[in-house]
């Protein structure tokens, strides 16, 4: 069940091969585990994806491509799950994610309003800058974390649901 429903949402592996932004990757991306879809895989892809998509920087589908070559799991996976924070919901999540920094720092919430500004950019650094990477990376190993159990329980439930089913056939 997992296998295939995952399956139906996945982009063509060709597609993804010759993306602008993958194409540094070269021949890297010719390994067949990154298109593999199984348990192992699947999972790490998960988690990989789920933490990318926590951490506040630029290009986080290649951090998470890099990331899947390197651990040899799902590519595809890991690259559409960073899309979990896009435009619409990047500032609820990353603003959830500098509450849970001030609470693993313990200071208090401080009052900010987003000006695109340089000036607010440096002086934000200073002020709201460590909570909100330190609760970026709490959120994204937590997120992580999850994703990878979740799944890993998910794959393992089908698979068992799916045995019972054959034997009572």
């Amino acid at each position: 069940m997992p296998k295939k429903t995952i399956q139906r949402f996945l982009p063509d592996p060709n597609k993804i091969r010759h993306h602008k932004s993958l194409r540094i990757f070269g021949y890297l991306l010719q390994d067949a585990n990154l298109w593999h879809l199984n348990r192992r895989s699947a999972r790490g892809a998960f988690a990989i994806g789920l933490f990318f998509a926590f951490i506040p920087v630029p290009f986080q589908m290649v951090l998470a491509a890099a990331a899947a070559i390197i651990f040899r799991v799902n590519l595809p996976i890991s690259v559409v799950l960073v899309w979990i924070t896009n435009p619409l919901t990047m500032p609820p999540i990353f603003y959830c994610s500098y509450l849970v920094g001030t609470l693993v720092l313990n200071q208090p919430e401080q009052h900010f309003a987003f000006h695109p500004t340089w000036e607010w950019f440096v002086q934000s650094l200073t002020t709201i800058g460590p909570a909100f990477l330190v609760g970026s990376l709490v959120c994204a190993t937590i997120a992580a974390v999850i994703g990878y159990v979740g799944i890993n329980l998910l794959w393992r439930h089908s698979v068992l649901k799916a045995k019972a089913a054959k034997k009572k056939k």
